[in-house]
């Protein structure tokens, strides 16, 4: 069975789910990282990539893709993910 692949909302490149961050606008409209993959609300996916990251919030492609604010703290929780990987 193949793995569902998923698109990065800054690089726009498809890659499979596993290999992605997901973020999820909760229904009480929080922006928040999901860790389990599962939580409910809207999703959106980026690499775990500082230069995606870093692309994101200069195009607040995260914004759009949840149609919601995302603060600098995601996108500072997103880089220490990415730190703590590598």
């Amino acid at each position: 069975m193949r793995e569902p692949e998923r698109q990065c909302v800054a690089c726009r490149k498809s890659t499979g789910k596993k290999n992605l961050i997901r973020l999820v606008r909760t229904p009480g409209g929080e922006i928040m990282i999901d860790i389990r993959k599962r939580c409910e609300g809207r999703g959106a996916y980026i690499c775990p990539d500082e230069a995606c990251i870093e692309l994101a919030r200069k195009k607040h492609s995260i914004d759009r893709a949840l149609k919601c604010h995302a603060s600098d703290e995601i996108y500072d929780c997103l880089k220490g993910m990415v730190h703590e990987q590598t």
